[in-house]
């Protein structure tokens, strides 16, 4: 039902700003549109901020690199201690 009337706002509002003429109607509808953009990043900027402080793990990429040393073999951490790997595997 939201949809719906979201739907059929849209269409009454899409016609006003047609009958307003293209200067009046564009102008209004270019700041409806960028007002939206700009709420909606603002929104998933608060979003993050609030996910950010309840999630436990805060600093996720910094866990996950020192976690891939501990992935990656010891002889691909490093380009000599790979020329040494190809010498000892020759």
């Amino acid at each position: 039902m939201y949809l719906f009337l979201s739907i059929l706002l849209s269409v009454i509002l899409g016609y006003f700003l047609f009958a307003m003429g293209p200067i009046v109607g564009g102008i209004l509808a270019f700041g409806i549109i960028a007002g939206s953009l700009f709420r909606g990043i603002y929104l998933l900027n608060d979003v993050r901020k609030r996910i950010a402080t309840i999630s436990p793990d805060a600093n996720v990429q910094e866990q996950m690199q020192e976690r891939a040393h501990e992935i990656v073999p010891e002889h691909l951490q490093s380009p000599t201690a790979y020329k040494k790997y190809l010498e000892a595997k020759q």
